[in-house]
């Protein structure tokens, strides 16, 4: 009760705004209702790899070597304002932006109806990278959605041991090897279901060599949650 006044008594001293256009946000969301409206949801996707499809189904890509994570979510391809809005976050230090993202994301989760893992896990950034970007987008995303859905982060259990370059500007066949053996666990994990949770998927390769990590440690089940898939793997 007393938190549901805050909101109220911090929604009439503050009334949100859209991020994107200034306007008016809804129901407290920094987003307006025509923005939220002209969002590229995926209508379609691969079940497994969560990539945009004509129509539901598994990908070519995934039956021919299935990934080592159980299931990618992600409501959004990577276009339009929604990479406006991981833009701000990831190189503009608009903060902001990434709660508004993981407020989304939760909102689709909640429509979705996803099994819940017993944790969340921000895929990490390289140390020389957080030095440079002063936090990790990652894990400024998973805050807000595990208090939502109130679950526990474990943001210091796996560990980047080096710099990789983007995944997008290799062939498919470099870009498992660019990220091999980049991970390390520094704390184990005891819960058996987790999910990865990230910004952006572009490739999958990196949130796979996570999930094989994990798997290898004991956990049983991965599921990936990232705000947006991009077209192509």
């Amino acid at each position: 009760m007393v938190n549901r006044w805050l909101n109220i008594i911090q929604m009439r001293l503050f009334p949100s705004s859209c991020l994107l256009c200034g306007s008016p946000g809804v129901r407290g969301m920094d987003l307006c209702g025509e923005c939220k409206r002209d969002l590229p949801y995926i209508e379609s996707r691969c079940s497994r790899c969560s990539i945009p499809l004509p129509q539901d189904g598994v990908c070519g890509q995934c039956q021919k070597s299935p990934p080592r994570f159980d299931r990618c979510f992600s409501p959004f391809s990577y276009e339009g304002l929604v990479a406006d809005l991981v833009t701000d976050l990831k190189f503009r230090s608009r903060l902001q932006a990434g709660r508004l993202l993981a407020e989304l994301l939760f909102e689709q989760i909640r429509q979705s109806e996803l099994d819940l893992p017993q944790i969340l896990i921000p895929v990490p950034l390289h140390n020389a990278r957080l030095r440079e970007r002063g936090y990790n987008q990652a894990l400024e995303l998973a805050r807000p959605l595990a208090s939502r859905l109130r679950l526990a982060v474990s943001y210091r259990s796996c560990v980047r041991l080096r710099a990789t370059g983007p995944q997008s500007s290799l062939p498919r066949k470099e870009r498992a090897k660019n990220i091999k053996g980049a991970f390390a666990l520094k704390i184990p994990i005891q819960e058996r279901h987790v999910a990865l949770v990230d910004d952006v998927v572009t490739t999958g390769s990196t949130v796979d060599e996570l999930a094989k990590l994990l798997k290898a440690s004991g956990v049983e089940r991965v599921d990936v949650w990232c705000v947006a898939r991009t077209a192509g793997g």
